[in-house]
């Protein structure tokens, strides 16, 4: 099934570049010729088959992106009623609580309950599942190399 979705996503981009051919240069000219966008984005699906298929072979992985577009949506529309925030500290703690509940809804934790708890002073606590990973990711990738 796997090797299915893979060959046709695989026939998209040869199809499209029938209907989209690259721009060739002038003969004896060495600069590179600005291409159209349907062919830059034919070249970026050709190129980025395995990010984009990413879902298929790993199924934690989501078909889209909507979690991160729904993250986004209610700071933007906080700009777009307000304005702004009056100061950095009153943005800086609007972040911090909607990423608290973001991450709770996200592990199905009933908001209304960890409010409650919050407020009494035993707040829950989001689960940090792979966070070893993740550090492990972030340390090996920005400190230096003892073995160097």
């Amino acid at each position: 099934m796997i090797e299915v979705v893979f060959r046709r996503y695989d026939a998209i981009p040869a199809d499209a570049d029938g209907f989209h051919p690259r721009r060739r240069p002038p003969p004896g000219s060495r600069r590179r010729i600005k291409q159209t966008p349907a062919v830059n984005l034919i070249e970026r699906l050709r190129t980025q088959r395995e990010g984009v298929l990413h879902f298929v072979t790993d199924l934690r992985v989501p078909f889209d992106h909507n979690l991160a577009e729904r993250d986004l949506r209610m700071p933007k529309l906080k700009q777009k009623v307000s304005g702004c925030f009056r100061s950095t500290e009153g943005a800086e703690a609007f972040a911090m609580v909607r990423s608290y509940l973001s991450t709770l809804r996200k592990q199905s934790v009933d908001l209304y309950q960890a409010l409650v708890m919050t407020f009494q002073g035993q707040p829950p606590m989001p689960r940090l599942v792979g966070i070893t990973a993740i550090i492990y990711l972030y340390s090996s990738t920005l400190l230096p190399s003892k073995n160097l």
